[in-house]
């Protein structure tokens, strides 16, 4: 969420950040933040005003009432009586008007950081590295989803039963390659300095505000309705929520804490081709990185995050690609996300298996997020998360792009993970 201050001080900086975003009601969402501002500052100095009136006029009744001016004194308390009244009445066109300021700022998106490209589709992403790894495939190579009914090791008939589309079984040597990479990448974000943490897989309502999931992505969470607890998009949200409404201490930034969590997308309105097999589910493990850092820091931390999944992909030998998103495909939240693909030889496409992101101030200013500085004086901080990595087309990649005549070969670094060096050997 934006802060009004910084609209205040920097107005055209954000109009021009937020319209590289394609949002088309830049300008009038501003001016209805400034004019509503506007208003709570004209009600709150009326308020104090009425109140400070009151206050005075209920001192005097004691010394009426000494002096025997009984008469005068009931006058005042009849004015005193109507006081209160008008600042009961002020009280609650204020909770009015704040009320409505929030729910403007919760509308209006992060902006765009100024290193961020122009452009409006992912077709307009900017491309800033391509790795040099080649794949060479046997003839007979395939798409993963014809390998996983060939070695059986991945049941979509099976899950759809169970639950639905989008909810695959793992079995055999598919779980334990699920669970060597979650691992691996665990062990490698605890290597890089970050504290694991295992977190709750439904947040609240303010958990949800706080990251930026409400109200942007509503539609897209599982929402148990009773309770009104909505199952994670990602461990973003109850790991960056570990700080919600906390002062840190600048000694003891940045924060860094990692977790694995299966993640939960209803991905409405997603089908064809682009979505078969591993490529898109409902449910999917990921292990998440995240920091709290300082302000001045934030961009520093952002390039050592996208090192740690770079090193990954790196590890796992696999072909891929780095991206500066354009304006029109950084999230709402986001003031700049680089995006890993890798790519799938027999697919003959780049799979997204990692967003790196720079939310700024944007989640902090929801979460109040806070340090101290110098002047003991309370500021926003800047919040970073990153996949390290996503799993379905990790595990699509890995599989398509070691075909052999001998079954699928394992990774090099995962064999100590899993107990095998093939899928079909």
């Amino acid at each position: 969420m934006l802060q009004v201050s910084d609209i205040r001080d920097r107005k055209e900086v954000i109009i021009k950040g937020l319209l590289k975003k394609f949002y088309s009601t830049a300008e009038a969402d501003i001016e209805t933040v400034l004019a509503t501002d506007d208003k709570r500052k004209a009600l709150q100095i009326q308020l104090d005003g009425v109140l400070s009136e009151a206050n005075g006029m209920a001192k005097s009744i004691g010394g009426l009432m000494k002096e025997g001016k009984k008469e005068e004194a009931e006058t005042a308390k009849i004015k005193a009586g109507a006081l209160r009244e008008e600042s009961n009445a002020l009280k609650a066109q204020m909770n009015e008007v704040d009320a409505a300021l929030r729910s403007a700022l919760l509308q209006i998106p992060n902006i765009a950081n100024e290193n961020v490209p122009e452009g409006r589709t992912d077709e307009d992403n900017e491309i800033i590295f391509t790795s040099d790894k080649q794949v060479e495939l046997p003839d007979s190579a395939v798409p993963h989803w014809d390998l996983i009914k060939k070695y059986d090791i991945i049941d979509f008939e099976l899950g759809n039963k169970i639950t639905g589309a989008g909810f695959p079984i793992y079995k055999g040597k598919g779980a334990k390659l699920q669970r060597g990479l979650i691992n691996f990448f665990l062990d490698q974000a605890t290597e890089a300095g970050y504290e694991e943490v295992i977190p709750p897989l439904l947040v609240n309502e303010d958990s949800a505000l706080g990251t930026g999931q409400l109200p942007d992505k509503d539609g897209q969470m599982y929402h148990a309705t009773e309770d009104n607890l909505f199952l994670i998009p990602t461990a973003e949200v109850p790991i960056t929520n570990i700080y919600r409404d906390v002062i840190l201490k600048p000694a003891d930034l940045p924060k860094k804490n990692c977790g694995y969590t299966p993640c939960f997308r209803r991905e409405a309105g997603s089908w064809g081709a682009d979505v078969r097999g591993l490529n898109r589910l409902h449910q999917f493990d990921k292990v998440e990185i995240v920091q709290v850092s300082l302000p001045e820091k934030s961009y520093e931390i952002l390039e050592e995050m996208k090192s740690h999944v770079e090193s990954l992909l790196q590890k796992l030998d696999l072909p891929y690609r780095t991206l500066n998103l354009c304006g029109g495909d950084v999230s709402v939240a986001a003031a700049q996300t680089f995006d890993f693909e890798v790519y799938s030889a027999a697919q003959k496409r780049w799979l997204e298996v990692s967003s790196v992101s720079n939310f700024e101030s944007f989640q902090a200013n929801r979460l109040k997020l806070r340090y101290k500085d110098e002047n003991n004086k309370s500021k926003l901080l800047h919040t970073l998360n990153g996949s390290a990595l996503a799993l379905p087309r990790i595990v699509a990649s890995i599989l398509e792009n070691n075909q052999t005549s001998d079954g699928i070969k394992i990774p090099e670094v995962l064999v100590p993970y899993v107990g095998f060096e093939y899928i079909g050997k």
